[in-house]
């Protein structure tokens, strides 16, 4: 009897620490959740934030986009572009936007894309372009600078920030809709750990087993709509490399040296493209850090990359 008892109460015990473990974790993501909420309240008091603006209508609904800028605005301001990244098939215009940005003279544009389970490639990057030229068709009301536009994303962004810059001109990824008139051109690009050769790529990830590479020929293929040996085309269609030109845009190009999502040797040779074609670039690869090589650590470089490209009266 006294060791059912002992067993019971132990029990007892386990299930009372399970419980007091949970609500310990639970008030602490609370506690956190609150917390990043406090931050976020503080990064926007000098911001101004314009939501949900519709910039495309394409089957059926409409793309939308934010806008964060100054309070105080006497002139038309440069803009960067925010394009969030996630495997081309998730996330948000609400990932956190970069916004110190606004604090040194610009405003950022924070878009949704269609992602790839909805459409495959070339629907992202035609919603892109669609953006940049809404942009321009707008810069009177939001005093967007429509002559100093740059783009900036990390991983799928980085690779569709990447493909604004180097497509210019290519009519068969500007895609239909409105504001056709207006170039989708960007004059500066910051690229953060994207991917820039998609056969290249896809053949690295097709030959390993390691690290996130199953993920990321599934996330390529569902981009594409299907493998690359079927796709080919739409493959070299895809990457930034495959338009390289004299005519291209200024680059930051920052990648990890231990990324295991995304190999640096992606960055390397877009950088080795460019600086062929006679384009101002600048490769950062980082020995110390992975994937996520996190836009905070590289301030300095990316707004001084800016400011040197966008802010009107720069040297190019």
């Amino acid at each position: 009897m006294r060791t059912h008892r002992i067993q019971i109460v132990s029990r007892r015990l386990v299930i009372a620490s399970v419980v007091l473990v949970i609500a310990v974790a639970i008030w602490g993501t609370q506690v956190a959740e609150s917390g990043q909420g406090r931050r976020r309240r503080a990064d926007f008091q000098d911001v101004n934030i314009v939501r949900d603006v519709v910039y495309k209508r394409v089957n059926g609904r409409d793309l939308r986009l934010d806008i964060y800028s100054p309070k105080s605005i006497t002139r038309p301001l440069p803009v960067v572009l925010w394009i969030f990244g996630n495997r081309w098939s998730r996330g948000s215009k609400n990932h956190p936007p970069p916004l110190d940005l606004m604090s040194q003279g610009y405003i950022v544009v924070s878009i949704d894309y269609r992602l790839s389970g909805e459409a495959p490639f070339p629907a992202a990057i035609e919603d892109c372009k669609a953006a940049v030229r809404w942009i321009r068709a707008n810069a009177a009301a939001y005093h967007f600078d429509p002559d100093h536009i740059g783009a900036w994303g990390h991983s799928a962004g980085g690779h569709l920030a990447a493909l604004l810059g180097t497509s210019g001109g290519v009519t068969e990824l500007e895609g239909p809709g409105d504001n056709s008139t207006f170039s989708s051109g960007v004059q500066a690009v910051c690229d953060m750990s994207g991917p820039s050769d998609i056969v290249q790529f896809y053949e690295a990830v097709s030959n390993s087993n390691e690290g996130m590479a199953p993920i990321a020929k599934s996330s390529i293929e569902q981009f594409l709509g299907g493998s690359v040996e079927q796709n080919r085309a739409k493959a070299i269609a895809a990457s930034p490399t495959s338009y390289v030109s004299k005519g291209d845009p200024p680059f930051l190009i920052i990648h990890g040296k231990n990324d295991m999502t995304i190999p640096a040797s992606q960055s390397e040779v877009l950088a080795s493209k460019l600086k062929a074609a006679g384009i101002h670039v600048t490769l950062i690869v980082d020995e110390n850090r992975g994937h996520g090589v996190g836009s905070p650590a590289f301030a300095q470089e990316i707004t001084s990359f800016f400011d040197k490209y966008l802010k009107p009266g720069s040297t190019k």
